[in-house]
């Protein structure tokens, strides 16, 4: 594609308006919902806040204002309108947005959630900005430019994925509940293949997590655009490998096919090996 259009000094009002979202909408809002506040969508497992829907409204808004003509795919607007995700393919600019990720945490007072966005230019992901509304501090990654984290006084440090490691001796989180149920049953009896496995309910902090070296790998099966694209940039650009778990690679748009998060190539083969192979 075409250089992308959007830059640091982009990134930098993307970052500034989820800050500022979380700021006005999320915290406030934090271990403070009132009665009917907290509602589930299509089941249990998926819930939404008057806070996430305060937060996007705020978001888009913003988005609109500082990015005339953006398409803002927000989580809560695509329950509405699934056909949204089918537009980031041919828009020109797209931002991708994740109000909280880790509603089940935010719901429940833990302070494990995240905002994510992820811009797409014609059906390319460019630029991402994962943050924690607690600590205010961000992990962001630019399309060829490498990822950083910034932290809440302004610092800056740069990102990279652990070294690569047998599985015996990798760690990191496996969401299974998604899953269908032989491979699920498949994937839960092989997880003592690893070094220590988890889940966190909060791809936000499990993505932050695997691209500053802290985990090795991520493995999800459920893949909506605003829990992923940020973090497969993120990682991507901190020096990782991911594909889905036919070893294509993950696109803006897709929705199922699994995805495994690695350190290199060969450590993608071991993780799925030893997870998925016969």
């Amino acid at each position: 594609m075409p250089d992308p259009a959007f830059r640091r000094p982009e990134l930098a009002v993307l970052a500034a308006v989820m800050r500022l979202a979380a700021v006005a909408e999320i915290m406030p809002r934090f271990r403070k919902l009132g009665p009917g506040a907290i509602r589930a969508k299509s089941g249990p497992l998926d819930l939404v806040t008057d806070a996430d829907e305060a937060a996007e409204a705020a978001i888009t808004a913003a988005l609109a204002r500082a990015f005339p003509g953006v398409l803002v795919v927000g989580e809560e607007a695509a329950a509405s309108d699934p056909g949204l995700i089918g537009q980031l393919a041919g828009a020109a600019m797209a931002v991708v947005l994740d109000p909280i990720d880790g509603t089940s945490n935010f719901a429940a007072g833990l302070p494990l959630f995240g905002v994510m966005a992820a811009v797409v230019e014609r059906g390319v992901t460019t630029a991402s900005v994962i943050l924690d509304p607690v600590c205010d501090s961000f992990s962001a990654a630019l399309l060829g430019q490498g990822a950083w984290e910034q932290a809440a006084d302004g610092s800056t440090a740069p990102l990279h994925v652990a070294d690569a490691a047998p599985p015996l001796s990798m760690s990191g989180p496996v969401s299974w509940r998604f899953m269908a149920p032989a491979v699920r049953e498949q994937v839960l009896n092989r997880l003592p293949r690893f070094a220590a496995v988890w889940d966190h309910r909060c791809a936000a902090h499990e993505y932050r997590a695997l691209c500053a070296g802290h985990s090795h790998f991520v493995v999800f099966n459920k893949l909506m655009p605003w829990d992923h694209l940020p973090g497969v940039l993120l990682h991507a650009e901190a020096g990782g490998h991911g594909a889905k778990f036919d070893a294509n690679a993950y696109r803006p748009g897709e929705t199922a096919g699994g995805l495994i998060c690695a350190p290199d190539v060969a450590s993608w083969q071991a993780v799925h090996a030893a997870l998925l192979g016969p």
